[in-house]
């Protein structure tokens, strides 16, 4: 079990990589048509996240990866259970990468708007899908004995479910608002601190219910190795949020986005923490459920893994640190801009 351990713990972290990092990526874009109000602006907006963007994608591909390596069964399940879910997100990120591409590859203003919307659809529908996802992972899915997932697409679509989507949305939004007010210069940066602040007490809506339905409406969530985690990471996902507000009401842009930051990554903690040590908890059959150690891979992969990520995590970290660390400076309308 440690090496299973290990690796869901790993798995985690690269989800919360994910989320944190795509996650303004997705509010940025969610915000595109709306923050910017002339063409320079939306310029300086979408190059807020052009040296990033890509990078930020590829933590979902090495989660994806390190799923499908320590726990194949769950990758199968996951896959073929949600394969019209995941394929919509899918097409969503490549009509969002395309627009960042083609927009300006062309200066007529409706083909440059057109891709702003576009981009705008790729984002929200990749963010809600993605919140509709983790909420089917908290109240679980019909999965028998064999670990085949029965139901189709519309068997995912629940009150609950799109609740969950559109706190993703709304927290992604908020997440974004934050970036931007860091990375955009004068009269840009104050509008996206407006809009943060405008947008913060929907979020905190959505999530106190989206927290409290995990946490009591769910029968099976909390029903782990350790749920006493879910419930602390979600106080403190509930705490970060109300002091990210708080900040982001001061005008102090860094610590709100600081703290939104820390509210996604102890989110994504409960999730994972009531889930442990199951990975896809079966309606059907609490005892059908995928866990880590039934959808396990062998334990001379998981060693080698551990191996590999032990030396390679460190150098990926460090770069995506240098990265953002070269391209730091505040964008203007008057910048020079790649997109």
């Amino acid at each position: 079990m440690v090496f299973q351990t290990i690796w869901f713990i790993l798995v985690t972290v690269l989800f919360i990589g994910f989320f944190f990092l795509e996650g303004f990526d997705y509010g940025v874009g969610i915000l595109l048509p709306f923050l910017g109000k002339k063409d320079e602006e939306r310029r300086a907006i979408i190059n807020s996240i052009g040296p990033f963007w890509d990078g930020n994608e590829v933590w979902l591909i090495t989660a994806g990866g390190a799923l499908f390596a320590s726990f194949p069964q769950v990758y199968a399940t996951l896959f073929s259970g949600f394969y019209l879910a995941l394929f919509l997100i899918l097409l969503g990120l490549i009509v969002r990468g395309v627009s960042f591409e083609f927009r300006s590859k062309v200066e007529n203003p409706s083909w440059r708007n057109f891709w702003d919307w576009m981009n705008f659809l790729g984002s929200f529908l990749a963010a809600l899908l993605w919140g509709v996802a983790v909420g089917n992972l908290i109240r679980g899915v019909p999965i028998d004995k064999k670990m085949y997932y029965h139901g189709g697409l519309l068997g995912l679509i629940s009150i609950f479910t799109l609740i969950a989507g559109i706190t993703f949305v709304l927290l992604f939004a908020y997440h974004g608002a934050n970036f931007l007010s860091l990375k955009l210069d004068g009269e840009m940066a104050e509008r996206a601190k407006a809009t943060a602040k405008k947008l913060w007490i929907w979020v905190v809506i959505f999530a106190v219910i989206f927290i409290l339905w995990s946490l009591f409406g769910t029968p099976y969530f909390t029903k782990g190795a350790v749920p006493w985690l879910a419930f602390l990471a979600a106080a403190l996902a509930a705490v970060s949020l109300l002091i990210s507000g708080f900040r982001a009401m001061q005008g102090r842009s860094g610590c709100a986005f600081f703290w939104s930051a820390l509210t996604i990554v102890f989110a994504t903690v409960m999730v994972f923490g009531g889930l442990y040590p199951r990975i896809m908890i079966s309606t059907l059959n609490p005892a059908w459920s995928l866990t880590i150690s039934n959808a396990s891979a062998s334990q001379y992969t998981l060693k080698t893994m551990t191996i590999v990520a032990v030396i390679l995590v460190p150098i990926v970290l460090l770069y995506q640190i240098w990265t953002y660390m070269v391209f730091k400076d505040r964008i203007s309308t008057k910048s020079e801009m790649e997109y």
